[in-house]
């Protein structure tokens, strides 16, 4: 009789770390850009601007709130991989938070910082 696994091997987390980096990494890129995105927006000047309200500044205020919100999207997911990272670090990543089994891999390849497994993920939902 086979027992379940109860937690996945270091070689086995070490293609999860790797790719979590690189998630991260491209997160934080992410972030850079719209980061140096939102102070040239907040930052530009017309010269040519009357002092009233245009069709534009509206234009340009929905823009900058759009860079914000993404900003702030960007910022939870790069958080949610971070502390994905410390799961693997103290040995319980992989492991689903309500039925404490293994999420399997191709789930965590998927969606590499999730603590649901798919069985929970649609029984919450």
């Amino acid at each position: 009789m086979a027992t379940e696994q109860l937690r996945y091997t270091r070689e086995e987390l070490k293609e999860f770390e790797e790719l979590l980096v690189k998630k991260l990494d491209k997160a934080n890129s992410e972030l850079d850009h719209l980061k140096s995105s939102i102070m040239k927006s907040s930052s530009g000047y017309d010269s040519n601007h009357s002092g009233g309200k245009t069709l534009e500044d509206g234009a340009d205020a929905y823009e900058k709130e759009q860079l914000n919100q993404l900003a702030a999207r960007t910022l939870k997911y790069k958080t949610q991989l971070e502390k994905a990272l410390i799961r693997i670090k103290n040995g319980t990543y992989g492991v689903c938070v309500d039925t404490g089994k293994l999420i399997s891999k191709d789930r965590l390849r998927a969606v590499p910082h999730t603590q649901h497994s798919i069985e929970a993920k649609l029984k919450n939902s």
